[in-house]
């Protein structure tokens, strides 16, 4: 077997078998496993072998094709006598579908994750060692941007020394925005005013602009979203969700009227989700959510399948759509990333807001049309570059409809990892995306 690319923890092979039935199990470690996803029976002595029907219409058959797999239970460690079950074969009948969570299971692991959530403060959050970096209000738009790119971050919280106290912060949004300013008509903000227009003024600009699009008469200053370390993990998730941010600064100040106050982290979804997963790792059983496949359970953006009632449409993008295409689109639609595919729908690359100060680098924006310039070409501003088409890197994270939930949690719990892309195996075809916030959504019942 080889592994999946893209998912290192996903192996598949593609067997060439005859119309008809088949026993098959695995060697996983040195030891011999059924795939528990699949139909599977036991014989008199004990021998479990996972089983496969095989027709015409199915040659030639990959053995770990998603719409093969059926409801078998997702934790190897439950007693197979539990799930055993007479598997019907007919012609002509399709594959048996994926289980539905019921409403009492969904309840209970809500219940269990808000608990602990409730009872676990944002300091836990903090790293034993680390850095923090702050921008000072004062410092030009340019400069500011080409910290962001070197330091590797797509955000930073502000620092107002008149006020003495954070006052914002500056993210990779600000960028897009500054980006699409200079690339408009009759643009107020010129590249030349960029080397010198400090973050105050263009976060008053940007209030301006927002008044402007709101049909408000003046500037509407935005306040910094902050939590304490004594804020419970479920107060900063909320805060994060219902201000549609990516990170809370957590913010200490030992005086009562918040004077001198000190930067300790920046909280995400992904902190609280890795500390969630740490919590329950050693009792999955006590979260029943955690077994089921996640296209049986309401969590994501899917690609809408014919017959199907309309949802929230997943957006995609070719390579060689426009930039200022990409840039529109992940304001409009208020995703943080954008799928880049082929003519198939075939998964080539990510396209994401942070991607934009990667144009801060040797000042590419000031030789950057955006309406000419194609995503496969800003793609290769990138360090690590987009070079060849159907090539990828591990910036796509992608994952499979029959991964257990547990699985796709434990992945986004990763550093760096803020969604995950759904792929059918072997072709890539994009079917789905599941960002942080849509886990957060979910598990909180939001």
């Amino acid at each position: 077997m080889t592994p999946v690319e893209g998912c290192p923890t996903v192996f598949q092979t593609i067997c060439s078998l005859p119309p008809g039935y088949h026993q098959f199990k695995f060697v996983v470690d040195g030891e011999w496993r059924h795939d528990e996803h699949q139909p599977f029976i036991s014989s008199n002595i004990g021998i479990v072998n996972t089983i496969l029907l095989t027709r015409e219409s199915d040659f030639p058959t990959p053995i770990l094709n998603p719409q093969m797999l059926t409801s078998g239970p997702g934790n190897m460690d439950v007693d197979n006598e539990t799930f055993q079950r007479v598997v019907k074969l007919s012609d002509g009948t399709s594959p048996q579908p994926f289980p539905t969570i019921s409403e009492a299971d969904l309840e209970i692991s809500r219940h269990r994750i808000a608990e602990f959530m409730i009872t676990h403060m944002a300091y836990e959050l903090l790293p034993e060692s680390g850095k923090v970096i702050a921008l000072d209000v004062e410092l030009p738009v340019k400069q500011a941007f080409h910290i962001l790119h070197e330091q590797g971050i797509s955000m930073a919280p502000l620092w107002d020394f008149s006020k003495g106290k954070f006052v914002g912060v500056l993210s990779a949004m600000d960028f897009i925005l500054i980006m699409r300013e200079l690339g408009s008509h009759g643009s107020n903000l010129t590249e030349e005013e960029l080397e010198t227009h400090t973050i105050s003024a263009w976060k008053e600009a940007k209030s301006y602009l927002n008044s402007q699009i709101n049909g408000q008469g003046g500037a509407v200053s935005r306040q910094l979203v902050q939590a304490g370390p004594d804020d419970s993990l479920k107060d900063v998730a909320l805060k994060i969700l219902q201000n549609g941010v990516a990170t809370v600064p957590i913010i200490h100040s030992h005086s009562a009227d918040a004077s001198n106050p000190h930067l300790l982290h920046l909280a995400s979804l992904s902190g609280i989700l890795k500390c969630i997963c740490r919590f329950f790792k050693h009792s999955p059983s006590s979260l029943p959510v955690l077994q089921f496949p996640i296209c049986a359970i309401p969590l994501g953006t899917w690609v809408p399948k014919i017959g199907e009632p309309n949802r929230r449409t997943l957006a995609m993008l070719r390579p060689s759509a426009s930039l200022s295409a990409a840039l529109s689109l992940l304001i409009q639609a208020q995703v943080s990333s954008i799928p880049i595919v082929d003519d198939n729908d075939s998964l080539l690359d990510v396209y994401s807001r942070s991607d934009i100060t990667t144009l801060a680098k040797d000042k590419l924006y000031t030789h950057i049309n955006l309406e000419e310039t194609t995503i496969h070409q800003a793609l290769q501003y990138r360090d690590d570059p987009f070079s060849a088409l159907g090539s990828n890197n591990q910036r796509c994270f992608m994952c499979l409809r029959s991964d257990p939930l547990h699985k796709v949690l434990e992945r986004l719990s990763q550093p760096g990892v803020r969604r995950l892309i759904v792929v059918e195996a072997g072709s890539k075809h994009v079917e789905g995306i599941i960002s942080l916030g849509d886990v957060f959504r979910f598990i909180m019942g939001n």
